[in-house]
């Protein structure tokens, strides 16, 4: 048997919806009708934290706030981020059934992972109502990990541990040591390296990146090489134990770990 028990995989970016589109279309969606349009690269900054969150680490930008302020005479309240959040949920959903598609190698990965006797956990930055639309979206295409945990459920989001901490109970896994966090942001690597996982970051097919499937295929080969370069480097830097291109990587990266482990006594 493997020293790895389970891995616990990020939804958008990580297994669905190449490029991590869902969510950023929303929060752009948000700001402009505020009167406060922000751009793409800022509505990303803060992606897998819960979406409460997010909304307010934009908000709290300097520059957001000062145009906040100078459009609607009074800066920005938690009423007012309560009202975004309550807003964005209902949008979110509505675009969802549009970024559903399974990301390539997913279902060929937790085929492999579960003949090792891995177990397959999940967690998301997206609150229970809009994960389980994901959640069915994806049965419907033949992924269906052991246990999905959204924000919401648990008392802080990413990048604290209980996301992970909540999966790994959910599946009845232990120790922390033998779980791997597997996600394409910043804090999806930081939350597993908090909840004292391994901690596997993707590259190419989520927030860093940033494009679907057909306009990474579209850019130039010196262009893929820079952003991947760039990607890597901040998932490494975040903390990330191995950096993957894609969830098609991961057995491989499972591999590597496995013999880190072992020498480690884990």
């Amino acid at each position: 048997m493997s020293p790895i028990k389970a891995v616990v995989l990020d939804w958008a970016g990580t297994t669905v919806d190449h490029g991590s589109l869902a969510p950023v279309g929303v929060f752009v969606e948000l700001f402009r009708r505020e009167g406060v349009p922000v751009t793409m690269e800022i509505a990303r900054g803060p992606m897998g934290v819960h979406k409460r969150d997010h909304i307010k680490q934009v908000i709290e930008l300097p520059e957001v706030t000062a145009r906040w302020t100078a459009t609607k005479g009074a800066p920005p309240t938690d009423a007012d981020i309560d009202r975004m959040y309550a807003a964005a949920t209902p949008m979110q959903i509505e675009v969802l059934p549009h970024y559903s598609e399974l990301i390539d190698g997913l279902i060929d990965t937790v085929a492999a992972l579960r003949a090792k006797g891995i177990r397959i956990g999940s967690t998301s930055g997206y609150n229970r109502e809009m994960l389980d639309v994901v959640e069915k979206l994806a049965a419907a295409k033949g992924y269906t990990p052991d246990c999905a945990i959204a924000a919401s459920e648990v008392p802080q989001g990413r990048p604290a541990p209980f996301l992970n901490w909540r999966a790994a109970e959910r599946m009845g896994v232990w120790p922390a040591s033998a779980c791997v966090a597997v996600g394409d942001t910043l804090v999806d690597v930081q939350a597993g390296r908090t909840a004292g996982f391994w901690s596997v970051g993707i590259a190419r097919t989520g927030n860093m990146v940033g494009v679907n499937a057909a306009d990474w295929a579209a850019l130039p080969a010196a262009e893929q090489e820079a952003r991947l370069t760039r990607a890597r480097a901040a998932l490494t830097e975040a903390g990330a134990h191995l950096v993957i291109d894609t969830i098609a990587d991961l057995p491989g990266a499972i591999e590597a770990l496995e013999l880190r482990a072992a020498s480690q006594g884990a």
